[in-house]
């Protein structure tokens, strides 16, 4: 009779895996479902009147909803939308926040039925952690992307100046022919010039929310042209060697510094694996600092000394200039 009853350990291993697998679907259902947020959904029915919804959509749009509208009115913030927008997620940001809720949820849920509260709580903590570095990624790459195109999409506007086009449609241009995220931000632009926005206005905006000093300056640049007159050709071509000598420098001063920072990854990891390394091969000797008391308060000490020394050791690799 003993032999029927099942393993509680993988009854749990059982249920987590089936968690898990329900927040990886609950995931793809907000990420991968149709978008009309353009459009009404009244506008969108052939016969409004007697459309008919289901308990769960009823209950996953007043959700979507009551997200909304405590996100959509703010821009900024690790989930706003210039976040979101400089990382290049096209996910409205009450989407991507409630998909960061529910993994959070059943990441926890998991961890409480493997192991227990604290395995649940952080399980619970990887969800938000894991989005903001995966946005901060994201943003990284594509800043870096959009700086080595400047120098190409500079030309290209040159190009078309001296052709006899404006400088709305020399970047329409661009836009086509550039990759992203170029051919992104610039197609941005141009849209909000046809609504009535200043081009230079949108300009900086795209250089604030990229932190791209060289595209402020681009703007600046027209802005003046514009207000003095002269040849914005020649201005563009000087701007574009400017941007590929900062460039050059940056490129040096890049090489010089990755030395220092991966010496600063080694020393900041190397305490961890010298930790789980000990723990696994002498438990005993490690069990001394994981009891409450003084192993609590030297496993705190290392930690912030730990923290004072990344702050210290980031600020001396990262050079401003």
């Amino acid at each position: 009779m003993s032999s029927m009853v099942a393993d509680p350990a993988m009854l749990a291993g059982v249920a987590g895996v089936a968690l898990i697998v329900v927040a990886v679907m609950v995931a793809l259902f907000v990420v991968l479902r149709p978008r009309y947020a353009d459009i009404p959904l009244s506008r969108r029915r052939l016969f409004p009147g007697k459309a008919r919804t289901s308990v769960i959509s009823r209950l996953s749009g007043a959700t979507v909803a009551a997200v909304e509208r405590h996100v959509s009115h703010r821009t900024t913030g690790p989930f706003g939308r210039d976040a979101l927008s400089g990382a290049g997620i096209k996910t409205p940001p009450a989407d991507f926040v409630l998909l960061v809720l529910a993994a959070s949820f059943f990441l926890g849920l998991a961890g409480l039925v493997v192991q227990g509260l604290a395995v649940a709580l952080l399980f619970a903590v990887l969800s938000p952690v894991g989005a903001l570095a995966f946005i901060k990624i994201k943003t990284g790459r594509r800043r870096a992307a959009f700086e080595e195109q400047l120098s190409d999409m500079l030309m290209s506007l040159s190009g078309s100046l001296r052709a006899g086009h404006s400088i709305t449609q020399s970047m329409h241009s661009a836009s086509v022919e550039m990759p992203p995220p170029m051919s992104e931000e610039l197609a941005r632009i141009v849209n909000e010039d046809r609504v009535g926005r200043d081009t230079s206005e949108s300009m900086a905006e795209v250089g604030r929310r990229l932190q791209c000093e060289d595209f402020e300056w681009l703007s600046q640049a027209i802005e003046i042209n514009r207000e003095v007159g002269g040849d914005l050709a020649g201005v563009l071509d000087h701007v574009a060697e400017t941007v590929r000598e900062r460039a050059q420098i940056k490129g040096q001063v890049r090489a010089l510094a990755a030395e220092g920072k991966f010496s600063a990854y080694i020393l900041i990891a190397l305490p961890f694996f010298v930790a789980a390394f000990i723990n696994l091969s002498n438990p005993g000797y490690m069990a001394v600092l994981l009891q409450p008391g003084l192993g609590w308060i030297l496993i705190g000490a290392g930690v912030v000394m730990m923290a004072i020394g990344s702050f210290w050791i980031s600020k001396m690799v990262k050079i401003e200039f």
